[in-house]
Parts: structure tokens; sequence; C-alpha cells
């Protein structure tokens, strides 16, 4: 053993039967300095607590009841009873404009009203009390409920400070499920961009986090960018959007076209999973999988929970790209190959090449 690992690599620990508990001999000069254990009723408590002004967790606490299960979300529940969002977490839908996410939201805060639970509609998007309530009746929510203003709050915030109000005011009341619409309108509402790390991290700072203190699930809306290289990564703007995010972030991609008295319909895949509550619960194989298909039908309203082998529809791959690199001879050693011999984009052959990858291995067992 080396001088370095003699003095670095092992740490010295003091006997328990000669030495003073909270002291460190091997560090010399603190041999003389008193304990760090809190003493109660003359009885040393058996671990040491660092400077309780810290607020350091207590983990001791903690495990005494259990090792914690990983979070499981729980509200706008799947027809399997899986939830879409987390609690007490900032939750995230963005996709296109009318592929359904505020339907979707709609479709949560009716659920969480059936629950006996409370809401907050937080309306920057310009969507109107009138039709938004129409929308939640039209959905199955209770019309004494929606009066009832202990269960069910809607603001159109015009300013800073009344946002700032209505963010105190929670700490009392106490919601359930905050529905933010939207993120894109809430930013100038503080004069933040999208693109600024540093402002958005501002806004959320000041108005998002203190929302998710009280408890409540906070999701909110968000939109894509343009170019298709931004849109692979998500909501438009700035990844501190993205990294805020403590709870789910789901893509909304429109199937059949939502229209008035008829319906629609939207898959729902995962974009972002903190604690990977809903992915363990959803397919795997895709890298953003699907969690659900999000259907109106008449006046039924419901998000199917998707089976074992349902696979993200934007990464499966056309099947004639499929053929053309099978017929390539020699096989393509890898997806660069692939990619200068046919000229595709990266993405289209990543999946195509992913997926004849997947065959090869099926065709050798």
């Amino acid at each position: 053993m080396t001088a370095l690992s003699q003095g670095f690599g092992r740490r010295a620990y003091p006997n328990p039967d000669t030495e003073e508990p909270g002291t460190f001999p091997h560090r010399g000069a603190e041999r003389s300095q008193p304990s760090d254990l809190h003493v109660v009723d003359g009885v040393p408590e058996p671990f040491p607590v660092r400077n309780p002004e810290c607020g350091y967790v207590d983990i001791a606490a903690l495990l005494d009841d259990g090792i914690p299960e990983p979070p499981t979300p729980l509200i706008c529940p799947r027809s399997d009873g899986i939830g879409l969002f987390y609690a007490g977490q900032y939750n995230v839908v963005f996709g296109d404009p009318e592929s359904g996410k505020t339907l979707l939201c709609d479709y949560a805060t009716v659920t969480v009203l059936k629950a006996n639970d409370r809401v907050l509609r937080l309306d920057l998007d310009h969507n109107g009390p009138d039709s938004t309530v129409n929308r939640l009746i039209g959905f199955g929510a209770d019309e004494n409920v929606l009066r009832d203003s202990d269960r069910f709050l809607y603001v159109e915030p015009v300013d800073r400070a009344q946002a700032f109000a209505v963010v105190d005011d929670m700490a009392d009341w106490e919601p359930t499920l905050v529905v933010i619409d939207s993120i894109g309108e809430l930013l100038p509402l503080f004069g933040a961009g999208s693109n600024s790390a540093d402002e958005f991290t501002d806004v959320h700072t000041r108005i998002i986090k203190p929302l998710t203190r009280t408890g409540a699930c906070v999701v909110g809306i968000d939109h894509l960018a343009k170019g298709a290289d931004s849109r692979a990564f998500g909501p438009t703007g700035t990844a501190a959007k993205k990294r805020a995010i403590g709870g789910t972030s789901i893509r909304v991609k429109v199937d059949s076209a939502f229209t008035p008295d008829k319906g629609g319909s939207a898959y729902l895949t995962i974009h972002k999973d903190r604690h990977g509550g809903l992915r363990r619960h959803s397919p795997s194989g895709d890298k953003e999988p699907m969690c659900g298909k999000f259907v109106i039908l008449g006046e039924h309203v419901v998000v199917q929970a998707p089976m074992a082998d349902d696979r993200n529809p934007e990464e499966a791959p056309d099947p004639a790209d499929i053929e053309a690199l099978a017929a390539l001879n020699p096989p393509p050693a890898s997806v660069k190959d692939a990619r200068e011999r046919l000229g595709w984009r990266n993405d289209r052959t990543g999946k195509a090449f992913r997926a004849w990858k997947s065959t090869q291995k099926e065709h050798h067992q």
C-alpha cells in the first residue's frame, strides 16, 4: 500500500469504546471539540444532526418508514388506472395547434372534480370562460361543482400583479390540479422569452414552483417549434424548460382531427418522465413510447391505456424504407453507413436501420 492510499484511501474511525461520540481524533486539533450529537433527556441520539438551520432531510426517519416506492402518476387516469401526471410536480403537455392539448387538460380537470378535489385554471391563451365551461360540462362536469368557488376557480390574469395574487391565494386554497394555458403566454406576461434560460427560470421560480409547493399537480400547456430538429427536441425555446419538469412531459399528436359534436383522437407519447412511474406502465422499445390514446367519441371521453406491443406511430419506419435498406449489398454496418449510401436524413435512416436490425435478430433466433 502506498503512502497516498494510506493517507486518503481509507478513513480512520474513532474507537467506540475509548473515544467520545461526535469527535474525530484522526484530525488532531478537533479531538477536543464538543460532540455534535443532540442530547434528549440525557441520552444522545444515535446519529448527529448537522446544523439544524440548514434543513437537511432526515434520511433516517425516511427509511424508518420503509424504503419509499418510486412515485406513480395519479392525475388524469388512463383506462387502466395509471395517471398521466404527478401530484406536487410540474408537468407539461405539448403539441401542434388543435392537437388536443387543452381538451386533454379539460378531461383531467373533470376527473379531478369528480374525485371531490379542487382545480384552478389559469387561462392566458384566450380560451374564454364560456368556451371552457361549455367543454367541461360536455365532458361530464357537474354544474353545481363548477359554481362552487371552493372547488373550481378560473382566472385570466391580465398582468403580473394579478398572477402573483393568484399564486399567493393558492397557498391556502391548496388545489389538486392547476392548468396553465399556456406557458407561451405566461412568459411574455413577465417580459420573458422562451429562448432565455434565465428568464424562464425566473418565471418558473416565481409562479410555477410556488404552485407545486402547495402539493398541486401543475400542468403547463406548451407549443412545438416549427423546425424539424427543434420539434424532435420538444417544446419551443430553451432547454431550461425541459430541465424544470419534475413530472411528465407528454407529446400530443393528433390521430383523427377533433371536431365539435363528433370527437377525435390523439396519440400520447412520453417525452420525459422524471420518476419513471408512467414509463414503467407503458410499452418499451421507442425513444418516446406510447403512454395512451386520448379519444372523444360523442359523449364518451377516455385516455385508453396502450397495449404492450403498441408503437409510437412517429417512430415506426416506412416498410418501403426497410426493404430498401435490406436490399443494400453488402449490408450496412451502421446508421451512418446506410445514410451515406441511401442519401436519407439521419432520423429516417435511423428508424429503418433499427427496424431492419430487429428483423435480422429474429431471423437468427
